[in-house]
């Protein structure tokens, strides 16, 4: 085991800055580290309330780790940095072991920061199971890539606007979310997602999220990833939601909308689960922890 600080990345423990007023109330500040090689499991580090666990993968299938917040969700102040690194030659998944959910605010953000590394001949799954906001919520994610040239990443994203089982909708709070890829040290895709001020308007507008309850974005990032677009559009034009597919410098990027979160679910696990059967000859399956 070695101490967060030292272990984490610099740019991953600079602590979030809180400039708005309110009560100072204890809040998490949780880390994981994993780590895969060729042969399994190289490094972990875990710090409240993050924990890893390690289910059994299906016959088969990848070496999994699930990521779980003993908190049971996440709220305004909370803080998290997850790294995963895929060694040379290293295969695995990353899921979680449920939704994550993000509380209402009483006014500080909710952090997380996400770093995949990817080495040559690696192959990473990261796959989470959906993020839920809460009304009131108020999400920064930042997710980090560095991949190295002969590395494969795929990876998906789903976000739930709104308690959506008891009727409840996200109308307030913020949702920033952004992503950053680069292959070799070169930036290769940038995205970032802002909702914030009348965020009930902005998901009702025809030409952006056209009332839709839920939104995903998957990606895949390798040398093969140009051959695999006829494929994701296939899979996009014969889905439940609406969806597109398409391929930016080299990263083959698919997005699912609908007012329904389960079928964004179901779309987005169907999406995946042929990519990588495609792609890799793996199971046509999401890890069991999806219980698709």
């Amino acid at each position: 085991m070695n101490d967060a600080a030292d272990s984490l990345p610099y740019e991953m423990c600079e602590p979030l800055a809180d400039t708005r007023p309110g009560p100072r109330l204890q809040r998490g500040d949780g880390a994981a580290e994993i780590a895969f090689a060729a042969q399994g499991l190289s490094h972990l580090y875990q710090s409240t309330p993050c924990r890893v666990l390690f289910p059994m993968p299906e016959p088969g299938d990848l070496p999994l780790a699930a990521l779980l917040t003993t908190s049971g969700g996440l709220t305004g102040g909370d803080r998290l940095r997850i790294a995963v690194t895929a060694g040379i030659g290293a295969r695995a998944t990353v899921t979680t072991a449920a939704a994550e959910k993000i509380y209402r605010s009483l006014g500080p953000e909710t952090g997380i920061d996400i770093k995949l590394t990817v080495e040559p001949g690696g192959w990473l799954e990261f796959l989470p199971q959906e993020t839920i906001l809460f009304d009131g919520a108020r999400l920064q994610r930042h997710c980090t890539v560095e991949l190295a040239p002969g590395a494969n990443l795929l990876a998906a994203e789903m976000v739930v606007f709104g308690r959506t089982a008891r009727g409840e909708r996200f109308t307030r709070g913020l949702l920033h979310d952004a992503r950053r890829v680069r292959i070799g040290g070169k930036l290769v895709w940038a995205d970032a997602l802002r909702l914030e001020g009348d965020i009930a308007a902005q998901l009702a507008a025809p030409a952006g999220f056209d009332g839709a309850s839920a939104f995903a974005t998957a990606t895949y990032a390798g040398g093969a990833a140009a051959e695999y677009l006829p494929l994701a559009r296939e899979l996009t034009e014969s889905s439940e939601c609406r969806a597109g597919a398409t391929l930016v410098n080299g990263i083959l990027v698919a997005r699912f909308l609908n007012p329904h979160a389960e079928v964004v679910r179901r779309s987005l696990a169907r999406y995946v689960t042929s990519l990588r059967s495609a792609i890799a000859g793996f199971p046509a399956a999401m890890p069991k922890l999806w219980q698709i």
